[in-house]
């Protein structure tokens, strides 16, 4: 049985094998993770809110937030979704990573001034498509705020611009 799981794991998985080893087309393999970990502050929550027009009083008015279960204000989830997107676009895979598609869960909320950690973890490589693990968790208490899974076209590294480079 283990003999019969083994190939199809390695029939299925050969592409990803071959992308690292020497002279691969990426600088990541399967398993690498990276992480990002920072603060949301009010002043980022309103401007976020300023930019995208989601003025919840949830996110915003503490007084509000107070009447409400979460018992004070909590942070856009998709804003906490921009550290994802800042760990797959800056560390791994880096610079000229694309989302295409991307599953959330937020099961727990992220309070203003509360720091958090996003790490993406590679789980699949297939040519130039890769698949990663994401999850945030609030740091200190590891209380998870949102997990998923998100697909990303990546560049060979070749082909990839160096980190900061606008053109």
């Amino acid at each position: 049985m283990f003999r019969l799981l083994h190939r199809s794991f390695t029939a299925k998985h050969s592409k990803c094998v071959q992308s690292v080893i020497p002279g691969s087309l990426y600088h990541f393999k399967t398993g690498d993770s990276a992480e990002l970990t920072r603060t949301f502050t009010a002043d980022d929550v309103l401007t976020f809110a300023s930019l995208c027009g989601d003025r919840n009083p949830l996110h915003l008015d503490e007084e509000y937030a107070r009447t409400t279960h979460f018992g004070r204000c909590i942070v856009h989830g998709v804003l906490i979704n921009g550290l994802i997107s800042a760990v797959l676009g800056t560390k791994l895979p880096g610079p000229g990573a694309i989302f295409v598609s991307q599953e959330i869960k937020c099961p727990a909320p992220l309070y203003v001034n509360e720091p958090v950690t996003a790490a993406v973890e590679i789980l699949d490589i297939r040519k130039t498509w890769v698949v990663c693990s994401t999850i945030c968790t609030a740091t200190g208490t590891e209380k998870v705020v949102m997990s998923g899974k998100v697909h990303l076209v990546v560049p060979r590294d070749d082909h990839r611009p160096a980190a900061g480079d606008n053109s």
